[in-house]
């Protein structure tokens, strides 16, 4: 008899003449959590291209433990698959797309090579249908991933984004899973599963051919709060490295926001107060949750956008140039009417199905209503917007099980774009001020994209990143100052209310963070109501003109 050790295996290595002893006294059971994992949702191309200023100091280390030079860790799975018996460490970048109630029903994204780019929809063995990887954006590239994970699971939560070091595992047995005829018994004991319940679990429509879904077995894994590729994964002070280098982007906040002002000025066509706002939308994000509120959101509906799709089309490529995740989503009837926004659970095939609003945290979401036309919702549509003002308000997705709704929290920016006043909720509405439109759009944000040269865009990226995650305080002292202004604005209009104070400090926090203060101070609250009493004397200007009634 010889013992031998089942972890970070699919298949037991046994030899033509040895079998699995399921009743020997020596052995031990564990237990080990399956995911289900696809590429990051939305990922920028910048993000996925771009170089690992501190990720791939982790990456080296890690190739360097193993035979394998840097060019054949870049290797296809095709070329993988033909040697399938030599594991393979790998650091891949995940997102947790869905998790069911049993092993081996699960997901998470895995970042993707230029090389391992692919459609969603993959060729099938032959004379298969095409392999579904049940990716939340249908135009996702990238190979899907099982992850196998033998300890702290419980703490991986829906749409996490994790990075997995592990070991890779292409067994070409695993496609005979797919195989009804095939039976696991005593005979093909050299085939023997280390767990015969997790791949009855692991059915096609849960995992597919090991060719097309690779299996990793996860030695260690960590949350990332961002997946920007210019800045350390963990943004906390610590390490002196990290702390330089976070202190150095703090201190130059306000000549790159200077910077990013101008550029975002210049594509909403002059207009330097709604620049300032939608450059606080772009630093906001939900940092903590009262009850059913969640605090630090900051959801902006741009008005007055021109009726052009090629206008509001350029504007989502330069903010895609700028921020880490995002996802442009064309309000027209036929997108209401069509897919499912929201995940669903697919009782026949047991499985839940991603929707579109399956995003990491951070995401930058893009609602474009100037491609609204005539016509009426159906029960498709009416959900799905339905959805979207559960994100805006809440931000809050409702899963779909048929027979009730299961609440999962969600933290994306929500930007509206809209010829008139959006018919979605949203925090804060800021209308463009009147403007000649380019009669080239596609040119005109051509020019100022190349405008930026890549070091300024890097320092963009970074900056975004830092401010968004940065700590914020408020001491008693401006506290007590901000409740005095308070109770005089009550005093001089009674129909101020707790919600108009609520959306100061919000405005407030993120100019703060945005020059790169992690407090508030009696400057930063002046300023934030002066841009807030700026916005309601536009808003009234327009609504008196008559032009376009809100």
């Amino acid at each position: 008899q010889v013992l031998r050790c089942g972890k970070y295996r699919d298949i037991a290595a046994c030899g033509p003449q040895q079998q699995v002893n399921l009743e020997s006294p020596r052995n031990v059971t564990a237990d080990r959590q399956t995911f289900y994992c696809v590429p990051v949702p939305g990922e920028a191309a910048w993000v996925k291209s771009g170089g690992h200023k501190f990720a791939r100091r982790a990456t080296s280390r890690a190739s360097a433990s193993t035979s394998y030079s840097v060019q054949r860790n870049k290797r296809s799975l095709e070329e993988a698959e033909s040697s399938p018996r030599q594991p393979l460490n790998r650091l891949a970048k995940l997102f947790v797309a869905r998790r069911l109630l049993r092993p081996g029903a699960a997901g998470l994204p895995l970042s993707q090579s230029p090389q391992a780019k692919r459609k969603q929809t993959l060729r099938a063995p032959p004379g298969g249908a095409p392999a579904d990887l049940n990716f939340p954006l249908a135009s996702e590239t990238g190979p899907a991933c099982i992850v196998k994970v033998y300890e702290d699971w419980d703490s991986i939560k829906l749409n996490d984004v994790v990075e997995v070091f592990g070991i890779l595992s292409m067994d070409p047995e695993l496609g005979l899973q797919q195989d009804s005829s095939f039976r696991f018994d005593s005979a093909q004991s050299a085939l023997k599963p280390l767990n015969y319940h997790e791949v009855r679990a692991q059915s096609p429509v849960h995992s597919g051919p090991a060719s097309l879904v690779p299996r990793l077995h996860a030695l260690t894994m960590r949350k990332l709060t961002h997946v920007n590729p210019l800045l350390p994964a963990d943004l906390h002070p610590g390490e002196s490295a990290r702390a330089v280098l976070c202190g150095s982007l703090l201190a130059e906040a306000k000549s790159v926001r200077s910077e990013l002002l101008g550029a975002l000025s210049h594509a909403l066509l002059g207009d330097e107060l709604a620049a300032e706002y939608l450059l606080l939308h772009l630093v906001s994000s939900v940092y903590a949750r009262r009850d059913v509120m969640p605090l630090g959101k900051f959801s902006l509906n741009l008005s007055g956008c021109p009726c052009n799709p090629a206008f509001t089309q350029e504007l989502y490529l330069l903010l895609q140039q700028l921020v880490t995740t995002s996802h442009r989503l064309p309000m027209s009837l036929g997108a209401m009417n069509g897919a499912r926004l929201a995940p669903c659970k697919d009782y026949a095939q047991n499985r839940l199905r991603t929707g579109a609003l399956q995003l990491p945290g951070g995401a930058s979401l893009f609602l474009d209503e100037t491609e609204l036309q005539p016509g009426q919702l159906d029960a498709m549509g009416v959900r799905n917007v339905t959805a979207l003002g559960n994100v805006i308000s809440w931000q809050k997705v409702d899963y779909d099980f048929s027979f009730h709704q299961v609440e999962f929290p969600c933290n994306l920016n929500v930007l509206v774009v809209s010829e008139g006043r959006s018919l979605l909720p949203s925090d804060c509405q800021m209308r463009l001020a009147p403007a000649p439109v380019p009669a080239d759009p596609a040119a005109y944000f051509t020019a100022l994209r190349t405008s930026l040269s890549p070091a300024l865009l890097d320092r963009i990226r970074s900056y975004l990143t830092l401010a968004r995650l940065s700590d914020y305080s408020i001491g008693d002292e401006v506290s007590k100052a901000v409740e005095e202004d308070f109770v005089e604005m009550r005093r001089e209009d009674p129909q101020v209310t707790g919600d108009d104070l609520h959306l100061l400090l919000v405005v407030a926090r993120l100019l703060s963070l945005s020059v790169g203060q992690t407090g508030l101070t009696r400057e930063r609250w002046q300023r934030a109501r002066q841009l807030t009493q700026s916005r309601a004397t536009m808003l009234q200007l327009h609504a008196c003109s008559g032009a376009n009634c809100l």
